[in-house]
């Protein structure tokens, strides 16, 4: 999850993804920042997310995260601490 944590860390610096369990509801990203957040995974892991699956759910922490890139076999997820 290193490059996962490094484009949320790109997109908010002074925040602490690794201990929050709701990355919206507790003020880490906005709607812009979601779809920042896709469009990066996109290019980085070379996916294509499709439109249903940009949810705040799907982002909503590492773990949901994690559960997206894997539907679409983003293997090199290691553990959440990177």
């Amino acid at each position: 999850m290193n490059r996962v944590l490094k484009i949320l860390h790109n997109i908010r610096s002074q925040e602490d993804f690794l201990t929050s369990d709701d990355f919206i509801s507790n003020g880490l990203l906005d709607s812009f920042d979601l779809l920042t957040l896709i469009r990066e995974m996109e290019n980085i892991f070379s996916i294509s997310i499709d439109g249903t699956e940009i949810t705040p759910e799907n982002v909503k922490n590492l773990e949901s995260i994690r559960s997206l890139l894997e539907k679409y076999h983003v293997s090199d997820l290691r553990d959440l601490k990177g």
